[in-house]
């Protein structure tokens, strides 16, 4: 029997008078590798402070073994953004942090003229950090910062940025630098909350090696249905304030969850159905017994009422409550878009060099297709947008040669991985009538589909979270009624529920899509054709991702 790292035994915790965790009950094994999911705003983040011991359960309690180490690595990496990269990778270990500090403070001592100018108290301080280099040692200090830079170099941080500030880095290469230290630190217990946001592909597929090889036990939160299905054995899902756990991959959950919900649906309505036919006897054995003053036909109800209060009710599967989105085009120019040999070009302050970013790109797109846009950050794909966009009239990024056309009824909308089309300072209703007139009401009404009630559909734009953003643009494409959808990082902020739902409404969609995505999984889904951006080019494969994947390797 593996051993049981920690316990969480009838767990509740809520967010001042909201309930999150009620009555929650999750026993975490050694060498398990868990993927929490569950609807945004559920607790995910929550639980694992738990875990951490950052929050203490209202009721119930957190059991954890002996002596068990922890790893956290939160959606916003906790690093000080003034240290090196080199310096936050060292960082992982808190024994080896905390032999660094005090090895520093004996070294100081040394050479302090009051120290080093008494005998006694010099051989003291030296003795003290003899032994203090020999815990050190112990500790594997020795290959330590060799093991930190090896990892660095795995996650695809070059030697050049070891001595660079963080503040310099990416939000994604930031992240990597956060889960380096952890996975250098091999703790009992890597606790993982979205490891995988702002990565590009590569980025995705090492973390994914990464985790995969990890000999300690994982709990992993992401939204990537394709990352899950790659590196869990189990899948904890997080809903109503409770856990239930589900061996296999993603894609096993997602189809034992479907089956054991029509299972209980059948189930429920044949209690339902019994239920019904024991009412309907205790009225007809009580309208008898009243009737007569019969006490057998008394017995025979008060019989029936104690069956129904002995049987186990079976609950009616409870549908989660997911935004409606319908978007539904309409048939427009047959050649969509074509591009032809386009160019771009940027100054390279450190160099005073161009670094061209398109270099003769060539793309078509016809009615109906799906085309993913795939390629490592940084490799120009938005940049492709906004030229684009500034085609269609709608933006002022201008290519450097080349031509884009769009068909002569070709309508644009646009989805933006900033949200840089809200605006902060605007309520969610203003947004929205802003774009469509309509009354107050009837705004309400369309912003309850994406889950927005009449509190949130007041609140400004600017404070609202990134699934919110997500949902409220979505919103605005809806009503755009464009026919050809440009859509950049549409999945990053959503849910798994609300990537579902993005995904079905675009299996429907009535035009042509070109979607910039590192969610695998919805590439899989959804489109037909892999349009993958390197080094300035083009290459097409058929297929989804995993098309493309077989096709690069």
């Amino acid at each position: 029997m593996s051993t049981i790292l920690t316990n969480l035994v009838d767990v509740s915790y809520s967010y001042i008078t909201r309930p999150i965790l009620q009555g929650l009950n999750w026993e975490i094994q050694a060498g398990q590798k868990i993927g929490l999911v569950g609807a945004n705003g559920s607790g995910k983040s929550t639980l694992l402070k738990l875990i951490l011991a950052r929050l203490a359960p209202e009721t119930g309690t957190v059991f954890r073994a002996k002596d068990l180490t922890i790893g956290y690595l939160p959606q916003d990496p906790e690093l000080d953004l003034g240290e090196s990269v080199l310096e936050a990778g060292l960082s992982g270990s808190p024994e080896i942090v905390r032999l660094r500090r005090e090895l520093a403070e004996r070294e100081a001592q040394m050479g302090d003229p009051v120290v080093y100018s008494d005998a006694a108290r010099l051989t003291r301080v030296m003795d003290a950090h003899e032994q203090l280099l020999q815990a050190y040692e112990a500790a594997g200090s020795l290959t330590y910062e060799g093991r930190v830079m090896a990892t660095l170099r795995e996650l695809g941080l070059t030697d050049d940025t070891f001595e660079q500030p963080l503040s310099v880095l990416s939000g994604g290469q930031v992240k990597l630098v956060g889960l380096a230290r952890l996975l250098v630190w091999g703790p009992d217990v890597l606790l993982l909350d979205e490891p995988d946001n702002h990565l590009d592909l590569a980025g995705k597929e090492t973390v994914e090696r990464l985790v995969n090889h990890y000999a300690g036990t994982v709990v992993i939160v992401s939204h990537d249905r394709y990352l899950l299905d790659q590196v869990v054995d189990r899948i904890a899902e997080l809903e109503r304030g409770q856990i239930k756990v589900w061996l296999g991959t993603y894609s096993e959950f997602a189809v034992n969850k479907q089956l054991a919900m029509l299972r209980q649906e059948q189930l429920y309505r044949a209690q339902q159905k019994r239920i019904t036919q024991i009412e309907a006897a205790i009225k007809r054995f009580e309208l008898w017994a009243s009737i007569v003053v019969d006490e057998r036909h008394a017995r025979q109800a008060r019989a029936r009422y104690k069956m129904l209060e002995r049987m186990d009710r079976i609950e009616r599967p409870g549908e989660q409550r997911r935004m409606r989105l319908e978007l539904g085009g309409w048939r427009g120019s047959n050649k969509v878009l074509e591009i032809r040999r386009l160019r771009k070009s940027f100054a390279d302050p450190p160099t005073s060099s161009q670094r061209t970013v398109l270099a003769g790109v060539d793309l078509l797109i016809w009615h109906g297709e799906r085309v993913g846009l795939v390629g490592p950050n940084g490799a120009g794909k938005s940049v492709l947008f906004r030229c684009i966009l500034a085609a269609a009239g709608i933006g002022t990024e201008q290519p450097d040669g080349g031509e884009i056309r769009l068909g002569p009824s070709v309508s644009v909308g646009y989805y933006a991985q900033q949200h840089e089309t809200l605006h902060p300072e605007w309520t969610v209703v203003q947004e929205i009538r802003d774009l469509k007139p309509m009354y107050e009401s009837d705004a309400y009404g369309f912003l309850g589909r994406f889950l927005f009630d009449y509190e949130a559909a007041q609140k400004k734009v600017g404070q609202l979270s990134g699934g919110e953003r997500s949902r409220l643009q979505l919103a605005k494409l809806m009503l755009s009624d464009a026919n050809f959808l440009l859509l950049d990082e549409p999945t990053n902020n959503l849910d798994i529920p609300s990537s579902e739902v993005l995904e079905a409404a675009l299996e429907e969609f009535n035009g042509a899509v070109l979607v910039i995505s590192h969610d695998r999984y919805f590439l899989d889904r959804i489109v037909d054709r892999v349009a993958g951006l390197e080094d300035g080019a083009i290459t097409e494969v058929e297929g989804g991702y995993s098309d493309y994947l077989l096709e690069r390797q």
